[in-house]
């Protein structure tokens, strides 16, 4: 008995802390196994699940005997001893019986919308907000948050922060805010007057309310109407889904919304509401917030709530499929050839549903149509742009290939037209041609037009502009005209914008006559180099020919034969013979008849090509000669002097508007980015010329609305012209505000940052603020252009012609003054380039000095000077450069490094030696066996033996040498 009482407890202590898992026990014992499986019957399902039953009411019966304490334990302990698969069976039970409240916002919400929330905080609830946590303070002092803040008041940040920087813009907000000049009520009151004004009329201000109540009303009906269109346009098998970018009612990031409207965007129809998007149209917060403003939310307003996350939704409206009862879903098709300068920046702005077609311009129409048709597969477009190379009678459509009224109508370009045309839906339904030259802007390009609409049966348009630049006359009015009636109009807006962005087409515009005038300077600063190298490829080009492919040495023939052979082979080239051997036989048979066959040919030739040319024309006449009508040119170059002045006047107020207001408001708040006395150099002539031109064009606006034929804008030019002394004052100051700007720039880090924030924008045009500037002289140019084509168009019995023509000879004259301000500057810095290029250099910049000319050579020596010179010798001793001076010349040792993996090289100078040119004295050396291209320059104390590698050049550099020295002896000393 009692070695029973004693085995019992040791049995349970046992099996309590080894359970069924004892290992010491798993002998062959029968007797162990016994006692064991009385305890927990593991063979016995049934017994085993009754036991465990009983055993878990015990364990519970002893779980609620127990203190908070020894509950807490057993979690704990049970916790611990649980894999991962239990414990995720724990947490979904635990979340499932007590659910979350109080989640905070921002650990839930994408990012972008907890900013968005918190950009409608004030700046001290923002400064609240930064206490709650370190997230919320890392979300409450962002920078986008108090940026705008900072921006609208005159704060801009002195320097740019870092990447990983934040709270930047609030601790210059809080400084800003901190140092303050704040005046109590009286001191304001003794300094600005009474601080109490009159409140407005009480009936006003109930029919401000009432008016703020009508339109809410109707937004509300709107809202209604479209979530009823909505309801009923909605697809069958999506009736139990939202569509696609809806709100209300659903959940967003585990946060259910339901207390806000819905906001879907069905396919837009012919007569829907007006708040359907546009096709093709992001969503943006301006138009949410123009179609909802607040939202009640019990007894408090919630501002803009709708736009708050619809505006940061970016979809486009559903696609339209063509129909008579729906618009048009056809996409833009635009041809760009790829000889067009920068034409990579207009792929960047090509906008969402217009398909670009990239050609080849060395190419052939054939491959361009299977081009297209590759692309549209098949598909009918809505319109096709063409942007090519061209001018205002013809189009550059390939190499070799341009389209114009005389080649309209060949074979190859009519085939062209006609089956690019078929692709397009017809003119009823918007269908047209767009094309990016000024072919409006004469005769011969309207004419071009109206053949082009006749033949596709298609609307045709074209730019009307007559502004100086390459493609500056995209951005003009386009004109657009029935060719059935001969009327013709102008569309206030360019129909490219369709096609590109119009922040990417104004950037192009002026990166490509960026480009044109940097190839200029390029051919000019190369020409040397360029003009070798093209003798040096037509030699070897010309010499393969004649001994690789013709065999020369091979071929002994007469001088008569050759000249024969010659004339024939030329003859041949001319005229383009399907049987050039007969063609050849024939001319050979006449050439042996010396007169009387030349000229018996040269009358066939000449019967012959003009009855080709008939034939061709006869063949080639499907389409009836439209009837020639007048076209007002007289109004349509006012028309485009107006729209370019309104252009230009824009872009100065935008001067005033983006730089010179934040920078006045800036040095008002006490945070000066430049002086005053700075803007007053940079921006008060720019001030002038705004005011003198909005007169301008007021006047021009009077005398357009009113005109007619026998109208006159000579004397408003005149008038301007009367006041060029502003614009003379501007170029003067136009050197000194540039060194303003760069001076600034360079020393205050702030103005550096505003620049970089300003630069190149929308508002700006896409320029900057030293493009801005240059502004006024463009326009000068492109006064004289329009006023040479209106002398062109007016007839000189016409009472305008004397005020036009006196216009444009003192903007004639002005252009003059403005070429000598250029060429001024343009030695001026040509003169401080040359300082820095020489080494050991004395000053350059004396009186009235000028480089006229520089000059490659080599510097020789003789062996022995008791030689004869044209039996004389000479060795290269080194490179020298030839820099002439209206007042002296300059040799200097050239020293060239060739840059390596590279065909480039640099030129170095030191200087060697200067001559005054009264003292100088010049004499050629004559060709030799032993010496070419040589000549003596003779000072006073020494002389230096020359050559340069051609005698072109020799020739050049010694009679521009040769007048300098005449001009020094003669002029003023």
């Amino acid at each position: 008995m009692e070695t029973g009482l004693k085995s019992a407890p040791h049995s349970v202590k046992r099996w309590q802390l080894n359970g069924t898992e004892y290992e010491s026990q798993r002998v062959p014992n029968l007797r162990s196994e016994t006692r064991f499986s009385s305890w927990t019957p593991l063979n016995n399902k049934k017994h085993n699940l009754q036991l465990f039953e009983e055993r878990v009411n015990l364990v519970l019966h002893w779980f609620d005997l127990w203190t908070d304490m020894q509950r807490k334990h057993l979690l704990h302990s049970l916790l611990t001893r649980c894999t991962k698969s239990q414990l995720k069976y724990c947490k979904d039970l635990l979340i499932e019986t007590v659910p979350v409240t109080r989640v905070d916002f921002t650990a839930v919400l994408p990012r972008f919308l907890s900013l968005y929330i918190m950009s409608f905080l004030s700046p001290l609830d923002l400064s609240r907000a930064a206490q709650v946590s370190w997230y919320w303070r890392v979300l409450a002092e962002q920078d986008c948050l108090w940026a705008g803040r900072c921006i609208r008041r005159g704060w801009f940040l002195p320097y740019t922060p870092g990447e990983n920087e934040f709270g930047a813009w609030k601790n210059h907000y809080i400084s800003c805010v901190s140092t303050l000049d704040l005046l109590t009520p009286r001191e304001a009151t003794e300094l600005y007057g009474t601080l109490n004004q009159q409140s407005t009329d009480p009936a006003e201000e109930e029919e401000e309310k009432k008016k703020e109540k009508r339109i809410r009303q109707k937004i509300r009906d709107k809202l209604q109407e479209e979530r009823r269109l909505s309801i009923r346009t909605r697809r069958a098998w999506g009736s139990n889904a939202k569509p696609k970018g809806a709100i209300a009612g659903g959940t967003f990031s585990g946060v259910t919304f339901t207390s806000w409207p819905s906001l879907s965007w069905p396919p837009r129809m012919v007569g829907s509401s007006s708040l359907s998007l546009d096709k093709g149209q992001p969503i943006n917060a301006t138009q949410v917030q123009g179609r909802v403003q607040t939202t009640s939310v019990g007894s408090e307003k919630l501002p803009k709530a709708r736009g708050m996350l619809s505006s940061f939704i970016h979809r486009p409206a559903l696609p339209h499929t063509y129909s008579p009862h729906h618009q048009s879903s056809s996409s833009l098709l635009m041809l760009i050839s790829n000889r067009i300068p920068a034409y990579e920046l207009v792929l960047s702005g090509v906008k969402a549903g217009v398909i670009v077609v990239l050609y080849n311009h060395r190419g052939t129409l054939s491959a361009l149509l299977t081009q297209v048709e590759r692309v549209t597969s098949g598909q009918p477009v809505q319109r096709v742009g063409l942007l090519a190379p061209g001018g205002t009678e013809e189009i550059h459509l390939l190499h070799g290939i341009s389209l114009s009224e005389r080649t309209l109508l060949t074979p190859d370009h009519r085939e062209f037209w006609e089956k690019l045309c078929s692709w397009v839906v017809p003119t009823q339904e918007g269908g047209g041609i767009d094309i990016f030259c000024s072919l409006a802007a004469s005769a011969s390009g309207v004419t071009l037009i109206r053949s082009l609409s006749t033949l596709t049966g298609l609307e045709v348009r074209a730019p009307v502009g007559l502004a100086t630049g390459s493609f500056q006359n995209i951005l003009s009015e386009w004109s657009s005209g029935d060719v059935r009636t001969g009327l013709w109009d102008q569309q206030p807006a360019a129909p490219a914008l369709q096609y590109v962005c119009d922040s990417v087409l104004q950037g192009w515009c002026r990166q490509a006559q960026w480009m044109e005038e940097a190839l200029d300077d390029l051919r000019s600063s190369l020409q040397p180099q360029l003009q070798q190298a093209s003798l040096q490829a037509r030699g070897r080009a010309l010499g393969y020919f004649l001994w690789e492919k013709i065999g020369l040495d091979k071929l002994c023939v007469s001088k008569e034969l050759s000249e024969a052979l010659t004339e024939g082979l030329t003859a041949l080239t001319e005229q383009q013979e399907t049987r050039p051997l007969e063609f050849l036989s024939t001319f050979l048979t006449r050439w042996s008849k010396k007169d009387e066959g030349e000229e018996s040919y040269e009358e066939d030739k000449q019967t012959q090509k003009a009855a080709e040319q008939h034939s061709l024309h006869t063949s080639l006449s499907p389409i009836p000669k439209l009837p020639q009508t007048a076209l007002d040119w007289r109004g349509a170059v006012v028309r485009e002097l107006h729209h370019s002045e309104c252009l230009y006047l824009g872009r100065l107020s935008s001067i005033l508007k983006v730089y010179q207001e934040p920078l006045t408001a800036a040095l008002n708040s006490n945070r000066t980015i430049l002086s005053f006395a700075d803007i007053q150099i940079v921006f008060i002539p720019v001030t002038v010329i705004l005011q003198l031109n909005r007169v301008f064009e007021a006047d021009l606006q009077t005398r357009l609305q009113q005109w007619g034929a026998e109208q006159c804008v000579g004397d408003v030019f005149v008038k301007l012209c009367s006041k060029l002394r502003v614009y003379t004052n501007y170029l003067n100051n136009y050197t000194t505000a540039l060194c303003t700007i760069d001076k600034c720039r360079e020393a205050r880090p702030a103005f550096r940052a505003f620049l970089k924030m300003a630069d190149r924008t929308l508002a700006t045009h896409m320029l900057s603020l030293q493009e801005l500037l240059l502004c006024p002289v463009w326009r000068i140019q492109e006064y004289v252009t329009l006023l040479q084509a209106l002398c062109l168009h007016t007839h000189p019995g016409h009472p305008d012609f004397t005020h036009l023509c006196s216009a444009l000879k003192k903007m004639l004259q002005f252009i003059q003054f403005m070429q000598k301000l250029k060429s001024n500057s343009e030695k001026d810095k040509l003169m401080e380039e040359t300082q820095q290029m020489i080494r050991g250099c004395p000053s350059l910049s004396e009186g009235n000095r000028q480089l006229i000319i520089t000059q490659d050579a080599v510097l020789l020596r003789s062996p022995d000077e008791r030689i004869p010179e044209s039996l004389r010798t000479y060795e290269q001793v080194s490179d020298v450069g030839l820099f002439l001076f209206n007042d002296a010349l300059v040799l200097t040792q050239r020293n060239v490094r060739h840059t390596p993996f590279t065909l480039s090289h640099q030129s170095t100078h030191t200087f060697l030696a200067s001559v005054a040119l009264p003292s100088l004295t010049v004499r050629e050396i004559i060709h030799s066996r032993y010496v070419r291209h040589a000549f003596v320059l003779e000072g006073p104390r020494r002389y230096w033996v020359c050559a340069t590698k051609r005698g072109e050049e020799r020739e050049h550099f010694l009679s521009v040498l040769r007048s300098a020295i005449n001009s020094a002896l003669t002029g003023p000393q």
